[in-house]
């Protein structure tokens, strides 16, 4: 390949791939150093940088300061997880989604929710609740708090004809979280609302998101049983 095939830093991540697969660069093995590689592939360094530390991102790479980089031993597979609109996600199963908001209110969190955002306990906060439904069955039931210090645009929306889900995803940038999954006994309510027996076992997704160091939501979705989280690896 001519060193003008390397002017992007996708071809040069494809031509390091090749190198780590084809075991000419073998897991363990110290590979050439920034400098040589851009005179090599007849680029700048910044775009061999760029492609070696996305490779690390993946865990293909392992990249140390002073010590250099290596094809790693033991490959880490990630998972790559999306905040879905469930709207969205329904629809892709082939089922008519539908939506029905059953509390919208200002009140004080718990402790543990306003501890877990970082916020004065004395705050109050924006709490929805809501149904989603697939083919008029239950779907998954969501609890969520909503900090109007950072998403003062929430307190104008009524959300009975959208989720908050889908609202905040389509208005409110995001740059971080936190995300847990866990099986959980239905409590008795959350079951009459699921449509399952009290105690069944459902899947339930705590996640907390945050632009820059402030806290925007922090949400409990809890879903139908025998739910199924797929993601690509």
């Amino acid at each position: 390949m001519k060193p003008t095939s390397f002017q992007t830093w996708q071809s040069v991540q494809g031509e390091v791939l090749r190198r780590i697969h084809s075991r000419e660069w073998a897991p363990g093995a110290a590979i050439p150093n920034e400098a040589d590689l851009a005179q090599e592939f007849g680029c700048a360094r910044s775009t061999v940088n760029r492609a070696l530390q996305s490779l690390a991102d993946s865990g293909l790479l392992e990249r140390r300061r002073k010590a250099g980089t290596r094809v790693s031993a033991q490959p880490v597979t990630k998972a790559t997880l999306e905040i879905a609109v469930i709207r969205h996600e329904v629809e892709a199963k082939g089922e008519k989604y539908g939506y029905r908001l059953i509390e919208r209110s200002i009140c004080r969190p718990p402790i543990a929710t306003s501890g877990a955002m970082q916020l004065d306990p004395s705050k109050k906060l924006l709490f929805v609740s809501a149904l989603h439904l697939a083919n008029d069955a239950p779907y998954a039931f969501e609890e969520r708090w909503i900090n109007p210090a950072a998403v003062p645009a929430a307190l104008d929306e009524a959300f009975e004809s959208i989720s908050a889900n889908e609202w905040l995803l389509e208005h409110v940038p995001y740059t971080s979280g936190e995300i847990a999954f866990s099986a959980v006994a239905a409590p008795q309510e959350t079951a009459s609302i699921l449509g399952c027996a009290q105690d069944c076992a459902v899947l339930a997704v705590d996640r907390l998101t945050r632009d820059a160091q402030v806290s925007v939501t922090k949400v409990r979705v809890l879903f139908r049983p025998n739910h199924q989280l797929r993601t690509n690896l």
